[in-house]
């Protein structure tokens, strides 16, 4: 192995490098090696408490600063939680008023339904006070022109009953245009306090049947029963082609979802206390075995869509048997007027 070899800087002079020279120089080199890695390791121990000092002081800060950002946050929850809060308590508010509003107006709506069904009323009851007071003058212009006939002579007679048929022309006449004035005012009230609102299947049913009846017999006296009275829904009160009475056919309206025997035996008393001819009863639901119309227990029962033609057949019923009936009674006075005169 060949010995390392050194050069003298000054005499350029070649020296090997045995241990026993070589020891203090490597001695030397070793201590300062020693020394320079000793300071580095002291630089890395010092370089590394700086960074631990410092990533505490930005744990430290990072903490201060989420601790910040997380009062930021609650504040700002209970900022939004406020606002929403003082929003739906406005909304609600505003709901709350509008709501008020719709039910003042509501009630209004009621009010002036409630005053406008006060007028038909009234003007419905002076209707039938009208019509009494014609009846009354008719019962008494007929009591005068008997009188006339039995005090006067075959001619007189005959010329006080065309006096009396002209004079009850023109009162029929008069109480028709009167009773179909008052009837266009009633309707036109009934149409304006129905207007809106809902009333009770019954009462929309009797209304139906009294317009119908005095579209379909406009000569005839069509009376609704006041509420509360016993006595059915109408009363039909049937006018010949001269004015005269010929009958009266009480109506009772009925719609409900079953059939009820009591129904004709209560029609049967209104009936009695009407002093009516005929009685029927309009319904939507009928007795067993009845499939439009029927005579039962001496009721007539009929459904709504049959009504009118059960109205006209009874009608005209009723005005075949008063002229029967009349002419038995002007037989009757003719035979009475040849006995007194022979």
């Amino acid at each position: 192995m060949t010995e390392p070899m050194i050069t003298c800087p000054k005499c350029q002079t070649a020296i090997k490098l045995t241990e026993s020279l070589a020891a203090p120089i490597v001695e030397s080199a070793r201590r300062e090696y020693e020394q320079r890695l000793a300071q580095k390791d002291a630089d890395i121990a010092k370089r590394e408490t700086l960074l631990c000092e410092r990533e505490k002081e930005i744990v430290r800060a990072k903490e201060a600063i989420d601790g910040q950002v997380a009062e930021k946050l609650r504040q700002e929850r209970d900022r939004i939680v406020a606002e929403e809060s003082r929003k739906a308590k406005l909304a609600l508010a505003a709901d709350f008023e509008q709501k008020r509003k719709e039910l003042a107006d509501l009630q209004e709506v009621l009010k002036q339904r409630d005053e406008k069904l006060a007028e038909a009323q009234k003007a419905q009851a002076e209707v039938l006070r009208r019509q009494r007071e014609l009846d009354d003058e008719k019962r008494e212009f007929d009591l005068t022109v008997e009188k006339r006939i039995q005090e006067g002579l075959a001619t007189v007679r005959e010329q006080a009953h065309k006096e009396a048929e002209d004079q009850l022309k023109f009162k029929v006449l008069e109480k028709e245009q009167t009773i179909a004035s008052m009837q266009k005012q009633i309707e036109e009230l009934k149409r304006k306090a129905d207007q809106g609102s809902q009333q009770l299947q019954g009462e929309v049913q009797e209304l139906e049947l009294e317009a119908l009846l005095i579209s379909k017999f406009p000569r005839d006296t069509i009376e609704p029963v006041p509420k509360g009275e016993h006595g059915g829904d109408v009363l039909h009160r049937v006018i010949g082609h001269l004015g005269q009475s010929c009958g009266t056919i009480l109506w009772e309206s009925k719609r409900t979802k079953s059939w009820s025997d009591g129904w004709l035996i209560k029609l049967r008393e209104d009936q009695r206390a009407a002093k009516a001819e005929i009685a029927v009863i309009v319904s939507q639901a009928l007795p067993k075995g009845a499939a439009t119309f029927e005579l039962i227990d001496g009721v007539w029962v009929t459904h709504p869509r049959a009504a009118i033609p059960v109205a006209v057949t009874l009608r005209h019923t009723l005005i075949e048997v008063s002229s029967a009936r009349q002419t038995m009674e002007g037989q009757q006075t003719k035979m009475e007027m040849v006995y007194r005169y022979l």
